[in-house]
């Protein structure tokens, strides 16, 4: 493995990372989504002031490469995947996959005997048992078993095969013949289904890249990179689509344009068109459209109006106006009669993309017919805010990444909001991050320090409580953690301009 990088490093400069929560990245609770995992690659390059690079991505990695260079063709030079999948679970028209006994034995290898069984991957050196042991102690220092066993899940949902069309970054996929772990023409499906992309089969059996025949493969990418120029800009590039219709308001289209205008800026979203009552906006990931539906959905009914809401992957043209003629303009015009009011429907693409998030989806049971003739089933987003949580968002999140790390600082701080002991350092515990990180990230989504968000929730809580007139000042101070009755009232004012004892007199 040495080796094979330092080969690689005399034609190029070399970024390795682990992915969040394996090998030498820190250990986290939960493992993270492939936004999460694409905003990881784009933060790890901005970091080494890396503009564009090549991506090399070997098995699972080598499928979130391929997402990435379909969804951010302007940082990709072009890409090399080895022993990569477009999805993992059987169907009829991918019959490669495991099936779910096939899967299930695997989970149980993983959880009786996790480091074991490797041999699959490298028969070449299946009899070698020096390596075979480094090999097993690799993986598990790469991460727990409940990591792997989490890992394989997540890996088990991934589906991007409806985005293969969409790479047209230069593209090289390599695959062996024999390895059994990735079947061989699940290399050939992919490469077919990607704009010009050349498929070089090995021979061999071993599914890691550096072991084998490695001279080989070294030499196909050496060749590659270096006859490669960078990718042109792209003319059209693969977003997430918003289609929204509003129903029955009396609202001032000037005064919804700017509150929808204010919701979609803080996800970093993108109107493209507007047709009556329609809206079309993008996205450059399909969670950031789901909780920006729901926020729209939210303001949009407190007007006492309805929305219906449909969501799509396709291609867009970077500065394209009118939609007529393309996949975007039909899904827009046909999804309304599927949806109904204060409902997000997805197609199975997104669906699929959002593999490893806390999103639920409920089968409707119905498709959608891309031009192209491919039937998508439709799914409905079922998964319900907390109102509570709502109100105390200061900031729109710009990423899922961000909605993911504002979530686990929002229940840490609910969970132990009353005690009077409970502090940052306590809080940079319960979440697994730095202090420092802490501060820095904290920052960036709500310009807030810890400490002052800690001081606002509890202020904010405590506003909740007086406003129920079920409790006096005193009272309420004790239940939010605050021995000083008149810092309590102090820091109360400076939030909300008056005091709590003149909010009840006003109240009463």
């Amino acid at each position: 493995l040495v080796h094979f990088l330092q080969e690689l490093g005399k034609i190029a400069r070399v970024i390795l990372f682990d992915k969040r929560g394996t090998g030498l990245s820190d250990r986290t609770k939960e493992l993270p989504t492939l936004d999460e995992r694409m905003d990881d690659i784009r933060a790890v390059m901005d970091s080494v002031d890396s503009q564009k690079a090549v991506l090399f991505g070997h098995s699972e990695g080598g499928s979130l490469s391929a997402l990435f260079a379909a969804i951010y063709p302007d940082r990709v030079i072009s890409l090399i995947t080895f022993g990569i999948f477009a999805k993992r679970r059987f169907s009829e028209d991918y019959p490669w996959a495991p099936t779910d006994e096939e899967r299930q034995e695997v989970y149980d290898l993983i959880e009786h005997g996790w480091g074991m069984g490797l041999e699959k991957l490298v028969p070449s050196r299946k009899d070698d048992k020096v390596f075979m042991a480094w090999l097993a102690n690799y993986f598990r220092s790469g991460a727990s078993p409940s990591a792997a066993m989490e890992l394989t899940k997540m890996n088990a949902q991934v589906d991007i095969t409806g985005v293969l069309g969409s790479i047209k970054v230069p593209t090289l996929v390599m695959q062996r013949t024999g390895d059994i772990d990735v079947n061989i023409e699940e290399g050939k499906f992919i490469a077919k289904r990607i704009t010009g992309a050349k498929f070089v089969e090995l021979e061999g059996s071993d599914h890691l890249f550096w072991v084998g025949n490695t001279k080989e493969v070294l030499n196909h990418m050496k060749a590659f990179v270096l006859n490669k120029e960078p990718a042109p800009s792209q003319a059209k590039r693969l977003l997430t689509v918003l289609a929204m219709r509003i129903l029955n308001t009396f609202i001032a289209s000037s005064d919804l344009k700017s509150l929808i205008a204010n919701i979609v800026k803080g996800y970093d979203g993108k109107l493209i068109q507007t047709n009556g009552s329609i809206r079309t906006i993008t996205f450059e990931v399909p969670s950031q459209a789901i909780q920006c539906s729901k926020d729209l959905i939210g303001i949009i009914k407190n007007l006492h109006a309805q929305v219906e809401i449909g969501i799509h992957i396709s291609e867009v043209g970077v500065d394209q106006i009118g939609l007529a003629g393309s996949d975007l303009d039909k899904f827009v015009k046909s999804i309304f009669d599927k949806t109904r009011p204060n409902e997000i429907i997805v197609t199975q693409t997104i669906k699929h993309l959002c593999t490893g998030t806390d999103i639920k989806f409920i089968n409707l049971k119905s498709t959608y017919q891309t031009i192209f003739g491919e039937p998508l089933e439709l799914y409905a987003v079922n998964e319900p805010d907390s109102a509570s949580e709502k109100e105390l968002l200061f900031y729109p999140p710009q990423t899922s990444q961000q909605v993911s790390f504002k979530d686990k600082i929002l229940k840490s701080i609910y969970s132990q909001i009353s005690d009077n002991s409970f502090n940052v350092k306590i809080l940079c515990k319960s979440i697994g991050v730095s202090e420092r990180n802490l501060q820095r990230k904290l920052k960036k989504i709500s310009n807030k320090t810890p400490c002052e968000l800690i001081s606002s929730l509890r202020l904010h809580r405590a506003k909740q409580l007086l406003d129920t007139n079920e409790y006096n000042v005193t009272e309420v101070a004790s239940q939010l953690g605050f021995n000083s009755l008149s810092y309590f009232s102090k820091k109360f004012k400076e939030e909300f301009g008056v005091s709590p004892s003149a909010l009840l007199k006003v109240e009463s």
